[in-house]
């Protein structure tokens, strides 16, 4: 049976790189289900009409700005006190179709920048606020094009390098502060601006196994790679 958040003490959910795509429809879901849910951006005009569609709160945050994450942090601890949920969503892909040996180096270290750093910054800036929570959780957006196993993918090298770096941060979270629950998760090819219009998933589609592991999942699930609510290897 599905829970929904308590309306006198709702979950408290903070959603980077939510302005639009997969973090914006499971924002609009996880708001619906009662949850009082927090969209970031990097653009101040975009979160604040993404938040009004939605019926939420935002915040302006750029993952790699020390200053702008310090900020946020604030300014969830000055209106909320706590944080249940924090999903880690912000991504750049800067490098569609390109092979590694084409691959610029400042391609890969702007896309660590965003996807792996502003992840790991993000989480120890929340840290604290999740100490408040009863069920404290980490949701980091990963990709099957970072995984290990299965079949080598031979384009956007430095996209998939930076999600295989995620999915050992996860790792790394749980080892670190393990009354957290921490999981990666894949939310497949989805018609969003960064997958673009061929791709065979809808944004709700993609966006369903964050809402489940944010409200529904088990706290024994932790310390895994999660595609359509089941473990897929690392």
């Amino acid at each position: 049976m599905k829970t929904t958040s308590d309306q006198k003490n709702p979950k408290v959910i903070l959603i980077t790189g939510a302005s639009k795509g997969i973090g914006c429809v499971a924002a609009g879901e996880l708001a619906a289900r009662g949850a009082q849910v927090v969209i970031t951006s990097r653009d101040s005009r975009s979160a604040c009409e993404a938040a009004e569609k939605i019926g939420c709160d935002w915040l302006q945050l750029d993952v790699t700005e020390e200053s702008s994450v310090r900020e946020a942090g604030v300014a969830m601890k000055s209106r909320y006190g706590r944080l249940d949920v924090l999903v880690n969503n912000a991504a750049i892909v800067l490098d569609v179709n390109v092979k590694l040996m084409d691959l610029k180096p400042e391609v890969l270290r702007a896309t660590l920048e965003t996807n792996l750093i502003g992840t790991l910054r993000v989480t120890q800036a929340m840290a604290p606020l999740l100490e408040f929570s009863d069920d404290p959780r980490i949701i980091n957006i990963s990709s099957v094009g970072g995984q290990l196993e299965g079949v080598e993918n031979a384009v956007s090298p430095a996209y998939n390098i930076s999600k295989t770096a995620v999915n050992m941060l996860t790792r790394q979270i749980t080892a670190a502060i393990p009354r957290v629950t921490c999981n990666s998760m894949c939310p497949g090819w989805c018609r969003t601006e960064m997958g673009g219009p061929d791709a065979p998933r809808s944004a709700k589609e993609g966006a369903d196994t964050l809402i489940w592991l944010a409200m529904d999942a088990p706290k024994t699930l932790r310390e895994k790679f999660v595609k359509d609510r089941a473990v897929i290897p690392w």
